[in-house]
């Protein structure tokens, strides 16, 4: 086994007797190159510098000295997982002697390449490092291709893959699947779960039909999909999570809280999706079953080094919709104190201090805090969507008037934020203030003119991609402004007609024709651009189909 003296090893276990006995037993399969790591702490610091072949991981990380002696091995790997700190590529061993059903299903469902029930012999290690590291090999090539970022050319080489290694043909396929949804190709994804399922109806492909079917909108059908597929596979928990999102989608709260409550039943380890539950609990008004969701969430992410702070807000918000404010302040305190060095806990504490100062009436003292609140979010980093949107409602119940306004508009020009300038408008709509939804409309209107005008500018002088790449921007904060559609649609036309035809651009073009078709089918540049659209196929010899 001289061929696997390159590979590279963390072992990740607090006890120095398991850690030496793991070291030597690699060592009879020729690897040395060996370093470990205590906690889960220590293992992120490791794997945040560099990359390795494998991760050695034991369940159980509590018997360690380290700061992070909290965390076991499934909240570790989900991290990893979560903030790609492993490779898609990198071989990752879960170790456990523990027969507690709920842990071991729970570090299935993260995916590890494989886990071993201690106690295992040499053999059996080396037997599940050498399976592994062969199937490692066998997709070396797309794995390259990844890296390099060429995710066209690894979906090109799936396919390619699926006929000379036969053995290896549902891997290919898979894979090839779940990089045409990383691409946002649903339709050829699906098309690909279909042609999996004819064959062999796996539990996995039944999951990507549905994810497929639920990025198509298709959510009936993604219902009836997951529910088919937890009555044959009840221990699926991907398929739970999915259900309840989709469960939400249709407008149905209840049933999505139903699923997650079930899911966390089975699989109760996983941080996310107790986070998600007291979410949805948090909507429908179950305080006790949110309290209990966001208490474990901050519990169990205690010791995790991405410990975030908004999970105190989450429970500080149900604490004071259940009217607790004494156990409130203790998050806040406990926020302060555990996270003091994080760079997003003032904005989060200054929220939740405001929340608190609210239920007990102090409106200037809301007022107060929120307004810092409103400052510190200019130098946070990463707060979610929903947390800023949630302080635009807070400023509104105190008559923080500028101060919403100010966080809306900075969350609609934020690309990452998703916030579009309809829904902008839609926040304040909601909370009863035309007012103040009518004068972010003038300035979404301001905001469009000066993109026209821009990129009419760049068209004019003869740039024309970056007056596409101008629209586009616009485009992603007003996906259905019917002043930026066709602007954005002509701007394709004629770069295609000038530059040459590109297939990613002509399809973004047809998609915005077609967007354009459903919003107003009698608009009156959609005919003139069709046949525009169909001289420039012409005139490159693109076949057609009518």
């Amino acid at each position: 086994m001289a061929e696997y003296s390159e590979l590279s090893v963390l072992i990740v276990d607090p006890n120095p007797g398991m850690r030496g006995s793991l070291h030597n037993m690699l060592n009879q399969a020729s690897i040395t190159r060996i370093e470990y790591a205590v906690s889960s702490g220590t293992a992120i610091r490791q794997l945040s510098k560099k990359p390795y072949d494998i991760v050695l991981c034991e369940y159980d990380l509590g018997n360690g000295s380290g700061e992070n002696n909290g965390q076991d091995g499934q909240q570790l790997l989900e991290d990893l997982r979560h903030h790609k700190l492993i490779a898609q590529w990198t071989i990752f061993i879960m170790l456990t002697s523990e027969g507690v059903y709920s842990k071991v299903i729970g570090a299935v469902e993260l995916a590890p390449t494989d886990y071993v029930l201690k106690p295992f012999t040499v053999d059996a290690l080396l037997q599940r490092i050498r399976k592994a590291v062969e199937r490692r090999d066998v997709f070396w090539p797309v794995y390259q291709q990844l890296a390099a970022g060429s995710i066209r050319k690894a979906i090109t080489s799936c396919k390619e893959g699926e006929d000379k290694h036969p053995r290896y043909a549902n891997d290919y396929a898979r894979l090839r699947a779940e990089l045409l949804v990383s691409i946002d190709d649903l339709v050829e994804a699906e098309f690909v779960y279909q042609t999996i399922l004819l064959t062999r109806p796996t539990a996995w492909a039944h999951l990507g039909m549905a994810r497929c079917q639920f990025g198509l909108q298709k959510f009936v059908e993604a219902q009836r999909t997951l529910v088919q597929l937890l009555e044959e596979h009840p221990k699926f928990m991907a398929a739970y999570d999915l259900l309840a999102r989709t469960h939400e989608a249709l407008g149905q709260q209840e049933s999505a809280k139903k699923v997650l409550e079930d899911a966390v039943g089975i699989s109760p380890n996983i941080v996310r999706r107790l986070r998600h539950l007291g979410e949805v609990a948090l909507e429908t008004g179950d305080v006790g079953v949110a309290e209990k969701a966001f208490k474990q969430v901050v519990a169990k992410a205690k010791y995790s080094e991405f410990r975030d702070p908004e999970d105190h807000v989450r429970l500080v918000k149900t604490l004071v919709k259940k009217g607790d404010a004494n156990q409130a302040s203790g998050v806040i305190r406990d926020m302060e104190r555990s996270l003091r060095s994080n760079a997003n806990t003032e904005a989060c504490r200054a929220i939740a201090a405001g929340l608190v100062q609210e239920m007990t009436g102090n409106l200037a003292g809301a007022a107060t805090e929120l307004t810092t609140a409103v400052h510190a979010i200019e130098n946070a980093r990463g707060l979610s969507t929903g947390l800023k949107i949630g302080l635009v409602h807070s400023c509104l119940s105190v008559k923080l008037d500028q101060q919403a306004s100010n966080v809306m508009l900075n969350l609609m020009n934020d690309t990452e934020s998703g916030v579009t300038m309809d829904d902008a408008v839609q926040v304040f709509e909601k909370a009863g203030r035309h007012d103040l939804a009518e004068g972010m409309g003038e300035q979404i209107k301001m905001q469009v003119s000066e993109l026209l005008a821009d990129a009419a500018a760049m068209r004019g002088q003869g740039d024309l991609r970056a007056a596409v790449d101008t629209l586009n921007a616009g485009l992603r904060k007003a996906p259905a402004n019917m002043s930026l559609l066709p602007a954005a649609a002509s701007a394709i036309l004629k770069q295609l007609d000038d530059l040459g035809w590109e297939v990613p651009l002509a399809e973004q073009c047809a998609y915005l024709l077609e967007r354009m078709r459903k919003i107003d089918p009698a608009h009156p540049s959609l005919e003139a651009l069709q046949a525009q659209y169909f001289h420039t196929q012409r005139k490159y010899g693109i076949a057609t189909s009518a």
